[in-house]
């Protein structure tokens, strides 16, 4: 799956929120006057395209706005008023252009590059499925009042979410919305803390409430199963246990059916507004939303895609709701004056650029107030793959690394959890690293009912433990050479943020 954090994800230093924050709060129109009247819109002759309009949220002006689309050969899909922002598919080959120049668009542009099809993530590497005679074997040797297959679930140890389960394991008025590839709610350990009248698909950009709509198009859409697992699998005696198996977990679907798995923004944009109409306290990201790793604002149709996911979840933050999202797994410093980007665009051809990543941004990671993530491996390390950055990374938590080995009956460096079919996988990312620290924040959340998102950020940083930059050069792969270059002191750095976050100290 091209989308499931092989892709990766960043956060902000302070003055990129600044910048970002000034830039998004206050985006111009390209041009203050509408095409002249009775000017005729190009024919529809190009391949149909998904864009976004973002406007004032007055009504009068969504509503003029609208007129300007269909006049210009575009179709709306979902008008989010509250936010101004409208999705639309249209043909017409200059209509990104076209409705820059109306009264009352801030921004207008394309959400992807390649023709709408019928109907990226960040997971490093593909899963590795246990067996029968694997998950028997595991279960066998469970020790008392330890699930089935808790053992190899070193992370839960890491953290203390195994004593925290036992102490606070999170509130039933506490959901944590999974925006990812869909979730199978019948696997035995999901089922019981699914909240499916918290759930949809928002892959068309406009939200299905169907029941069952939220599932995952296929077994090979493992991700968010996966990842809903590691945040809220029950405790009830038959496989994995979650860093928070009291709480309720929900599916916001976005990756397109097909075996791209992509993100696309409207589909973003569908599942934070969802999320906060429907009373979601904590979303988990572990995407970067397609199809440019980083959106730079110097580009009308990258300026668009931020300043349309932004409004969105910054509206789910104004609700109530804490936004969590993972670093990345390019193992790139966000922090740098440049960043080589050979992934972009996902969806055609991608052109090697170069990128400073204060201008360009990783999307919803990089926005304001959203909590970034990085990995570390189960000797508290940084994980080989995870992008880091001082300023940019809040915290960090478990998210797995094949070389860092555990004293687990599969020795296995890599994070455990629910897969879809009953079944159970390994797989290691900074995917994996983000539900833990949204779980821990639901946890945090229990405890502290009417805490605020920003209030959530401060408590996160404060439990969490910081190991201080190691004091060897850093090689994370054991190849002899140099992989990064931590930045800061014990306090906070670039590759932990705060630090590593702590269930334990969490419910206690």
């Amino acid at each position: 799956m091209a989308h499931l954090r092989s892709r990766r994800r960043l956060a902000l230093a302070v003055p990129v929120v600044l910048s970002l924050t000034a830039s998004l709060g206050f985006l111009p129109s390209a041009a203050s006057a509408a095409p002249a009247a009775g000017t005729v819109a190009r024919a529809a002759d190009g391949p149909s395209l998904a864009y976004v309009v973002n406007t004032r949220s007055d009504h009068r002006t969504i509503e003029s706005v609208q007129r300007e689309i269909a006049r210009n050969g575009g179709t709306v899909v979902a008008a989010y008023d509250r936010i101004g922002v409208i999705v639309v598919h249209s043909a017409n080959p200059d209509f990104g252009a076209r409705m820059r120049a109306v009264r009352g668009v801030d921004s207008a542009g394309a959400t992807r590059t390649a023709p709408l099809s019928a109907a990226g993530t960040t997971d490093e590497g593909a899963a590795q499925v246990l067996s029968r005679a694997e998950r028997a074997r595991l279960a066998a040797g469970a020790a008392a009042g330890e699930e089935p297959l808790e053992a190899d679930q070193w992370d839960l140890r890491a953290i203390g979410a195994d004593r925290a389960a036992q102490i606070n394991p999170g509130s039933r008025n506490v959901t944590v919305g999974v925006i990812d590839t869909g979730v199978d709610d019948t696997h035995p350990d999901i089922a019981p803390n699914f909240s499916a009248s918290q759930s949809a698909s928002c892959v068309s950009g406009k939200a299905d409430t169907t029941y069952g709509a939220w599932r995952p198009a296929d077994a090979d859409h493992y991700h968010g199963t996966h990842v809903a697992g590691e945040i809220a699998a029950a405790r009830n005696g038959i496989g994995v246990a979650g860093v928070a198996p009291g709480v309720k977990v929900a599916s916001i679907t976005v990756a397109q059916p097909d075996a791209t798995s992509l993100f696309y923004p409207e589909s973003v944009v569908c599942a934070f507004v969802f999320a906060a109409d429907h009373g979601i306290e904590i979303t988990n990201n572990s995407y970067y939303v397609d199809p440019w790793l980083y959106n730079c604002m110097d580009d009308p149709d990258q300026r668009a895609i931020v300043d349309a996911v932004n409004r969105a979840q910054l509206y789910a933050q104004r609700k109530g709701t804490l936004n969590v999202a993972s670093a990345g797994n390019s193992n790139h410093d966000l922090d740098a004056d440049a960043i080589v980007d050979e992934s972009s665009p996902d969806d055609s051809t991608a052109q090697t650029r170069t990128i400073d990543p204060h201008e360009c941004f990783d999307v919803p990671t990089q926005l304001p107030g959203v909590v970034t993530v990085s990995a570390v491996g189960v000797k508290g390390t940084k994980s080989y793959y995870s992008s880091y950055g001082q300023g940019v990374v809040d915290v960090a938590g478990p998210g797995g690394d094949k070389y860092q080995i555990p004293d687990t009956p599969s020795k296995n460096g890599r994070i455990l959890s629910t897969m879809p079919n009953n079944q159970y996988g390994f797989l290691q990312g900074t995917s994996m690293a983000s539900p833990h620290v949204a779980a821990v924040a639901a946890l945090l959340k229990s405890a502290h009912p009417y805490a605020t998102p920003a209030q959530l950020r401060a408590l996160l940083k404060a439990e969490a433990d910081n190991p201080g930059c190691p004091a060897e050069p850093y090689d994370g792969n054991g190849d002899g050479v140099v992989d990064a270059t931590c930045a800061g002191g014990k306090r906070v750095n670039g590759f932990y943020g705060f630090g590593v976050v702590n269930a334990l100290r969490a419910v206690r």
